[in-house]
């Protein structure tokens, strides 16, 4: 059966932010139509990515015929770096999540960069039943944690991570995909997510996007500004939090380092 993403609506073609956001909920319930099509580990992961790519590339192809893509899936045109709009996109982020039913952490990146900076952004997190995204900034709640909260991968997180918990007496909140752990901290489900184990644009754009919109603060684990559309894709590391505590992790990164 062939996947039909329906026609968005003419408001929503002519406003990139508006975009970027059927974008990704017609991704994810692509991706959910294939999770539940009965296949089990690598083939499940290989089929999402590919369903979920070509999806986005043929709506892109159809809605903004002259822009560039940069996508995981895709092979990366150079041609981007001469285009003045260009779609970063990560159609399926957190695989291995997905390839985990019922597993909720996984979602799909739609980001747009334009005139040197990221302009509009969506993250879809088709479980749960929500897309955060930039024409609608999240309001961010107040924070209902006494301790700070710490998104960490699922797996053993870096020793500098869980030395900066015990600096600001945080606790460390276990979950996949990048883009969830940043929006974890837009849902208050966490107060900063610290990473530096190596990422590509796709991994963040869209998410530091829609923080961006948020009023969080985002940027590398240095301090400097997060730059997308380069030439090397690779941007290993990246911060998300609270504002009021982005001061205390950047002086601890500072003084010990991520090593």
């Amino acid at each position: 059966m062939t996947f039909d993403a329906g026609t968005p609506a003419p408001e929503v073609v002519a406003d990139d932010h508006l975009l970027a956001a059927w974008l990704a909920e017609a991704a994810g319930r692509r991706l959910l139509e294939v999770r539940a099509e009965g296949l089990e580990g690598k083939e499940l992961k290989d089929a999402g990515d590919a369903a979920a790519h070509e999806l986005l590339m043929g709506l892109l192809a159809t809605y903004r015929p002259d822009d560039a893509v940069l996508s995981e899936e895709g092979k990366d045109d150079k041609a981007r770096l001469d285009a003045a709009k260009v779609w970063i996109i990560d159609p399926l982020d957190g695989t291995r999540e997905f390839s985990e039913p019922p597993r909720d952490d996984w979602a799909v990146h739609v980001a747009l960069w334009e005139g040197g900076t990221l302009t509009a952004g969506a993250v879809a997190q088709p479980v749960i039943g929500e897309t955060f995204n930039t024409g609608t900034p999240p309001v961010i709640p107040a924070r209902t944690s006494d301790r700070p909260r710490i998104a960490v991968s699922r797996s053993r997180p870096p020793a500098f991570v869980e030395a900066l918990a015990a600096k600001l007496d945080a606790e460390l909140v276990p979950m996949g995909s990048a883009g969830v752990k940043m929006m974890s901290v837009v849902r208050d489900v966490a107060d900063a997510y610290v990473h530096a184990g190596g990422q590509y644009e796709w991994d963040s754009a869209a998410p530091v996007a829609v923080a961006r919109a948020a009023g969080l603060f985002t940027s590398r684990v240095d301090g400097s500004e997060l730059i997308y559309n380069q030439d090397d894709v690779y941007l290993p590391d990246v911060i998300v939090c609270r504002p009021e505590l982005a001061e205390d992790i950047l002086a601890f990164i500072a003084e010990h380092g991520t090593d």
